[in-house]
């Protein structure tokens, strides 16, 4: 018989007993529709870490003060005011690989305007603080050197705040604004960012000059900064030589000895990228093994399916052998048919797991990438499981005896 008769042959005898076919390919289907959505789904989270770690700069750098010890007992990073307005300049100066550097002093405060109120978070930072953040100004523009000297009070503001406090559609430069009562003008407003790594809305947010903070929001801690300071190194290259030059030089400031732990913590944003992301892929990885174990339980069940059928078809495949068909044939005619069924597994497999990886990042808003190789691996590999599961009744069937087979009742 030629392949074209093999496979008619095939499909007739799996269209005999369809809800035994599509019972058989379940299995199939569950296995790979799991491979392609976990597969989608974490190469989608993936995409969503970096995205989320590229808005915030990935030469990016964040120095705090250290923790606080007392009775025993030690604070988070940033309780204990260690990090000068000196070690800002000198950050800033003496660095040769930072190219920028600014303080951030964050606030949560009450916001009115034109009859709406909101509450939002107040930072008070420099004109670099945006060139770290890689975060442009869409409308207006940045404070002026004379407006941060003096803490004049004017505001550089998210959507977020826009849209609550004025509309969707509305044009808040030069608008007056209350931020705890004492008014502010809008100067600019910044590219829409969305949710960030934390799962923050980046857009609800107030930047007003850091000395206006200071003067007007919170009061500081004289010669310490409250706050943090992002520093943008000058590549993403020169990242984690940033860090060094500046640990070097704060331990110097700081009078540090040798055997002196840091009283400052200085965090690489490119190495949290990283690390996130390989603790990603490794989940991805993880879940797309689990999800190949269903689909040997499913070439487990076309075996024993083609175990059933080659007992129900003894007195055919005798008939068969009686009349001229050869071993190979009878042989030939089980792998298809064990091949066929995991493959129409594999691609109704392919679509249903396509749709569970839309759902899902549909409902988290997540991207997804669905990657070709991906697929071809998935329908290729359930391939390989029906031609191997279905091997052993393929050969049990071609080594069955014509004359005991035409016997069988």
């Amino acid at each position: 018989m030629n392949p074209l008769q093999i496979l008619i042959i095939a499909l007739r005898a799996l269209l005999l007993n369809k809800m035994r076919s599509f019972l058989t390919t379940l299995g199939i289907i569950i296995g790979v529709g799991a491979v392609i959505a976990m597969t989608a789904i974490g190469n989608g989270a993936q995409a969503q870490v970096e995205k989320s770690f590229e808005s915030m700069g990935s030469n990016m750098l964040m120095v705090r003060s250290g923790s606080s010890r007392s009775g025993g007992m030690r604070g988070g990073a940033g309780s204990q005011p260690t990090i000068t307005w000196g070690d800002l300049d000198a950050i800033k100066n003496e660095v040769p690989s930072v190219l920028y550097a600014a303080p951030s002093l964050s606030s949560s405060a009450q916001v009115m305007a034109e009859g709406q109120n909101w509450n939002t978070s107040i930072t008070g930072t420099t004109n670099d603080f945006f060139a770290i953040r890689n975060w442009p100004i869409v409308s207006g523009r940045q404070f002026e050197q004379n407006e941060m000297k003096s803490g004049a009070k004017v505001a550089i503001v998210g959507q977020t705040v826009v849209d609550n406090l004025f509309g969707p559609l509305s044009d808040p430069l030069g608008s007056q604004m209350r931020v705890s009562n004492i008014p502010f003008e809008i100067i600019g407003v910044l590219k829409k960012r969305g949710t960030g790594g934390g799962g923050q809305d980046q857009d609800d947010a107030i930047y007003i000059p850091e000395r206006t903070f200071r003067a007007k929001i919170q009061g500081g801690l004289g010669q310490f900064v409250r706050g943090m300071i992002f520093v943008g190194a000058t590549s993403k290259e020169t990242t984690s030589l940033a860090q060094q030059q500046i640990e070097e030089l704060l331990r110097e400031r700081h009078r540090l000895k040798a055997d002196q732990e840091d009283d400052f913590s200085v965090r690489n944003m490119a190495d949290m990228a990283e690390a996130m992301q390989q603790s990603t892929a490794t989940m991805t990885s993880l879940l797309a093994g689990i999800a190949l174990v269903s689909l040997l339980v499913g070439g487990i069940g076309i075996m024993n399916i083609m175990l059933v059928s080659v007992t129900e078809r003894t007195r055919e495949i005798g008939l068969r052998m009686a009349i001229g068909a050869k071993s190979f044939d009878i042989m030939t005619q089980f792998i298809v048919e064990a091949s066929v069924l995991s493959t129409i597994g594999g691609l109704l497999g392919i679509g249903s797991g396509i749709g569970i990886a839309k759902l899902i990042t549909h409902i988290f808003e997540w991207p997804m990438q669905v990657q070709p190789n991906i697929i071809l691996l998935a329908i290729g590999f359930s391939a390989v499981v029906g031609i191997g599961f279905g091997l052993w009744p393929a050969l049990k069937a071609s080594r069955l005896d014509p004359i005991q087979a035409l016997r069988y009742e």
